[in-house]
């Protein structure tokens, strides 16, 4: 067995990883009811699915003898961008009253998610 057959057989491992984790994500989003609970699924394993698919296409190019660091930095912007994004997406949640409020904080005006007046 040479190395272009092993890494191959790596290769196809990380992709079969990532698909399972990707495949999980969408089970969840779909399975879910409140949005805050599906919005784990595709922010937490989505996430480590596309983490394994891009990973894969960097040993695949290794394999090849091509040096492919374009996937790094998606990588890196996705594992950046991701916790991000589900915060505004929690945030606007809260702020829309669509999920079960979180419990009343000891000292409510340091607390920036619910510090608006009420609107009647």
């Amino acid at each position: 067995m040479n190395l272009i057959v092993l890494g191959n057989i790596v290769t196809a491992v990380i992709l079969l990883i990532g698909a399972v984790f990707i495949l999980i994500a969408v089970i969840g989003l779909m399975k879910f009811n409140d949005p805050m609970t599906r919005l784990h699924a595709p922010t937490k394993v989505g996430t480590m699915g596309m983490g394994m698919m891009l990973l894969a296409s960097v040993v695949h190019s290794f394999v090849l003898g091509e040096s492919s660091m374009h996937e790094l930095l998606i990588l890196a912007f996705l594992f950046v961008t991701a916790p991000i994004s589900a915060n505004f997406i929690a945030k606007v949640n809260l702020h829309k009253r669509t999920c079960v409020p979180p419990p009343e904080p000891q000292q409510d005006e340091i607390w920036s998610t619910f510090d608006v007046p009420d609107q009647k």
